[in-house]
């Protein structure tokens, strides 16, 4: 097949020290190209130290929360749902978000000492209505012309992998988002992959080969591997294990050779 590059990032480093040294490995032997930060972490700070040396190999993001509660302080969360309906509704301070997603960049940049290369967002809850003004304000903000960062565009799915009605929800819901993005002068990109029921047996191996065959040239998929761990907290912690297990697989190799992919940095 015609070579093709992509950009495999896996989502949530930070959440746990299982989680960020399992992402660690596999960016440390090419078999990622880009990770997104859970700054509100209370690991965050020990986590960063690896990130700095793999900076001029990888994308590094941020990963916006809105969801996930590390009981550390003051944060603003709240179950997706709670997001999904206000958003549609167009109920949402602005300004209280803008405020949260500058206290996200700020925690990345203290420890990392640079800004991030892209934001993405936990349950992809960057791209909802007035969740997506608020990032745009954030990025004017901390940004200038020339170093914007890129984002994802989760409406951008070309393959639903095995969850043909969550595809269906996250394009409606984020429906008008890269439009937007990029009338702000921002990169998106231009086709999306990864959604799947994120279950251990949902056959993640055959998935990823479906992915890899569809992608085109300058794709973006998101993961979430991890090394094995019982985590209560975390509900998807069998399918990190799985997903982990494949990319640090020949198999996994065999099958991005096969289909003609390259990882690589991302690349408007």
């Amino acid at each position: 097949m015609m070579p093709r590059r992509l950009t495999l990032c896996a989502d949530d480093y930070a959440q746990s020290p299982a989680i960020s040294q399992g992402i660690v490995a596999l960016l440390q032997t090419g078999r990622l190209s880009a990770t997104s930060v859970m700054t509100q972490s209370p690991h965050w700070p020990a986590l960063a130290t690896p990130l700095r040396e793999l900076a001029q190999q990888a994308d590094i993001g941020l990963h916006f929360n809105l969801t996930h509660d590390f009981a550390n302080g003051p944060q603003l969360i709240k179950p997706l749902s709670h997001w999904l309906l206000l958003s549609q509704l167009r109920c949402l301070s602005r300004t209280a978000l803008r405020d949260s997603l500058l206290r996200q960049i700020d925690q990345f940049s203290q420890q990392l000492g640079r800004l991030p290369d892209f934001i993405d967002g936990h349950q992809h809850v960057h791209a909802l209505p007035v969740v997506r003004d608020a990032l745009f304000d954030a990025i004017a903000l901390r940004w200038t012309a020339n170093s914007k960062p890129y984002l994802r565009a989760p409406e951008r799915l070309g393959h639903p992998g095995d969850s043909r009605l969550k595809a269906l929800v996250l394009q409606q819901v984020c429906r008008g988002f890269a439009s937007a993005a990029e009338q702000n002068g921002l990169r998106c990109n231009l086709w999306f992959a990864g959604l799947y029921a994120l279950q251990p047996e949902a056959g993640f191996a055959g998935l990823m080969r479906q992915w890899l065959h569809s992608c085109p040239d300058g794709g973006l998929m998101m993961c979430h591997p991890g090394l094995p761990a019982s985590d209560a907290s975390d509900p998807i912690a069998a399918a990190r294990a799985v997903e982990y297990q494949h990319f640090s697989s020949q198999a996994f190799a065999d099958d991005c050779q096969q289909a003609g992919i390259t990882l690589g940095r991302f690349q408007h």
